[in-house]
């Protein structure tokens, strides 16, 4: 018997992520610590007001990620619902009612996935449009990375300017035999520490599970609209960022992994209809994680098992006290690693007329060393006419997601201006066979 999708080449991706952990133990832990920038702000605030449990928060998305990476076998992240949390603490929601809005976008994503709607979203969702999300999540990444540094004073501006130029030195470098990300967070976590006071550092305070129901219809009266609110604003973001794009991000970088949108869809699906009950932070899978834990060195799905051990350890022994020290980490720091996020995810969306998936074609088949039959692939030519187009829908979709911050947006402007250059297409074939008078 067959096991479908990931499990049949589980041995595979299994040895992939044993083999680069040896080889290569210090990028893989750097590369885990690539997205930490945007989990530990949104994580820190949501926790602080009371919106998730913090513990339960760090021994589930722990898991997650030692499940994930094991399974998928690539470096891919878990991430807040970033929708949700931006609304929840923008609003000081409450934690039934954030638990419920993330459950709700499970429910309906693991639909999605069960009936075949993530696929043909995949299949229709043009190549270009995937990219202009990329690069709109990777300039909100940017603009996110100046926010988190702004009022961090002169000293740590300059400072977090010095790592940016010693980043981009080491990342030019080739090879992966700096672990930047490793070296800046552990700089951070010693500041943070000497800047809390001895009352509030970390001490014993075992994770005690605590089931909660979520607000499914709202809760108290009035708030319905608020929980359907929330997840209606995240379905877009999770579905077109956190599935459809990582799918195609993964494909570019590591083409020998591949991650179906189905298997993606589940796994948003499970994670979320498990940690609901338990108080734990909505999450997703997301294109800009992917790209800084690459950027930063990871190249397998070791890295997010040893962050998942790292955060699982954490909220089962520190829980809830962890909150005063981590809420001292310097923001210079975490803008840094997120600006290193931004920039790669920029950097592999430029590349829709250079390398994207949709650019290679079967050609032919030959035989192996090994006698094996191996499928031929050549890259599509585009003249000039394809490249503008390809390149005009991506940047409208990036620009809908930059200027509205909307996702949603920004993928309704690149399919219109998509359809309207089929549209264009179609009436000038008919005009040259003669269907049209004028």
């Amino acid at each position: 018997m067959k096991l479908p999708g990931l499990f049949k080449d589980a041995r595979r991706r299994h040895a992939h992520n044993l083999r680069t952990l040896l080889t290569s133990p210090l990028p893989e832990l750097s590369g885990a610590l690539g997205d930490l920038g945007t989990l530990l702000p949104l994580m820190i605030a949501l926790a602080q007001q009371g919106s998730i449990s913090l513990s339960s928060t760090l021994v589930f998305s722990g898991l997650f990620n030692i499940l994930t990476g094991g399974i998928f076998g690539i470096p891919l992240p878990v991430q807040p619902m970033k929708a949700i949390a931006a609304e929840a603490i923008s609003r000081g929601v409450g934690r039934e009612q954030v638990l419920a809005a993330g459950g709700w976008v499970a429910v309906a994503v693991g639909t999605l996935a069960a009936t075949g709607g993530l696929r043909w979203l995949g299949r229709v969702v043009p190549v270009p449009v995937v990219k202009g999300i990329q690069m709109g999540a990777g300039l909100q990444l940017v603009g996110f990375a100046r926010g988190r540094a702004e009022g961090e004073g002169a000293v740590w501006l300059f400072a977090g300017l010095c790592a940016v130029l010693v980043g981009v030195f080491v990342m030019g470098m080739k090879g992966r035999a700096v672990p930047f990300a490793l070296v800046m967070f552990v700089a951070g976590v010693v500041w943070a520490v000497s800047e809390t006071r001895p009352e509030d550092r970390p001490g014993w305070k075992p994770w005690v599970p605590a089931v909660g129901l979520p607000a499914w219809f709202g809760g108290r009266a009035g708030e319905w609209g608020t929980v359907a609110g929330m997840a209606l604003g995240q379905l877009p973001l999770t579905t077109l960022n956190s599935v459809v794009a990582v799918s195609a991000l993964a494909s570019d970088l590591m083409p020998d992994f591949p991650v179906s949108v189905t298997s993606l869809g589940f796994s948003v699906a499970g994670m979320n209809l498990v940690g609901c009950w338990f108080g734990a932070m909505p999450v997703c899978h997301g294109a800009g994680g992917l790209a800084a834990q690459w950027r930063f060195g990871a190249r397998s799905g070791a890295s997010v098992v040893v962050l998942g051990l790292m955060k699982l350890i954490l909220g089962l022994v520190f829980g809830d006290s962890l909150i005063g020290v981590i809420d001292r980490f310097p923001g210079a720091v975490l803008g840094v690693m997120v600006l290193g996020a931004g920039l790669e995810l920029t950097r592999v969306a430029v590349g829709v007329n250079e390398d994207a998936m949709d650019l290679w074609e079967d050609d032919g088949e030959e035989e192996g060393g090994d006698g094996a039959v191996v499928l031929r692939r050549k890259k599509r030519t585009l003249d000039e006419e394809e490249r503008a187009e390809r390149w005009l829908v991506m940047l409208v979709t990036m620009a809908g997601i930059v200027s509205f911050r909307n996702d949603a947006v920004g993928f309704a402007g690149g399919m219109l201006c998509y359809w309207f250059y089929r549209l264009a297409a179609w009436w000038e074939r008919r005009r040259g066979q003669g269907d049209l008078h004028i």
